[in-house]
């Protein structure tokens, strides 16, 4: 199978493990990575804000990138950005060709339950206590978890990848859905909201005794280690991808 691997900006540039455990983990699965080496910024931020012109020129040269199309999925590992793509990439003309990058864009933990559907991860080793933190995005938007408010019968593709990892134990917090409070720039606009919800996670993995919180969205755990590491918490924060393929942590 070949994929060409799409890296959020923010996670090639604060990030980068986690892209390199992207890569690894795909290559170890047997997958043919191409990762285009002109990726910028899939337009998500400007978008949210309402800033058309810039998220015109984002998601162009988006586009630009993965116009080639002999690959079967764009494989990302961060569910905002997937949602982004899939579901809200209207800024610029619907050709044929964005119409076909935006429905092979596919997130990291979906293409691994979904489409290779893995059963086992047996290089991989994590004697921990985890908590896991699908964001808002990954829920509602992509559907990799059940949705609480809709009172579907609970799954969590995320649940499931990690507990085929050796040693993970897998803690339920009290509100394992509820936001975490990042939102992008909401965390910019609405600091006090942002800041709290981001302190109400932070405590109900405290309560738990978790050692690791695992998600498949750096940016929500981006947002919760700041908090944490303000709390003096000794809380860590690794993405699944991290996980899955014994590091780089």
């Amino acid at each position: 199978m070949k994929v060409a691997l799409f890296i959020p900006c923010y996670i090639d540039l604060i990030y980068p493990k986690v892209g390199i455990a992207t890569l690894e983990l795909l290559e170890r699965l047997g997958v043919e990575v191409t990762v285009p080496l002109q990726q910028t910024c899939c337009g998500q931020p400007m978008a949210n804000e309402g800033d058309q012109k810039h998220s015109i020129r984002t998601e162009t040269q988006f586009c630009e990138n993965f116009k080639d199309l002999n690959f079967d999925y764009i494989v990302g590992p961060a569910g905002s950005c997937v949602k982004h793509v899939k579901l809200h990439m209207d800024a610029i003309p619907q050709t044929e060709t964005v119409t076909e990058i935006r429905h092979k864009t596919i997130e990291l933990v979906e293409f691994l339950h979904d489409v290779l559907k893995i059963e086992e991860f047996p290089w991989a080793d994590f004697q921990h206590t985890v908590a896991i933190h699908n964001s808002c995005s990954s829920i509602r938007g992509l559907h990799i978890a059940s949705r609480f408010e809709w009172q579907e019968p609970y799954f969590n593709k995320t649940e499931d990848l990690l507990k085929k990892v050796s040693g993970v134990k897998v803690e339920t917090i009290d509100r394992p859905q509820e936001c975490c409070g990042f939102g992008g720039t909401f965390c910019v606009t609405d600091e006090a909201v942002s800041a709290k919800m981001g302190q109400d996670k932070v405590a109900d993995y405290t309560r738990h005794k978790v050692e690791y919180v695992v998600s498949p969205d750096m940016s929500c755990l981006m947002h919760q280690e700041g908090i944490a590491k303000r709390e003096k918490s000794d809380l860590k924060f690794v993405h699944i991808a991290q996980v899955l393929n014994n590091g780089p942590f």
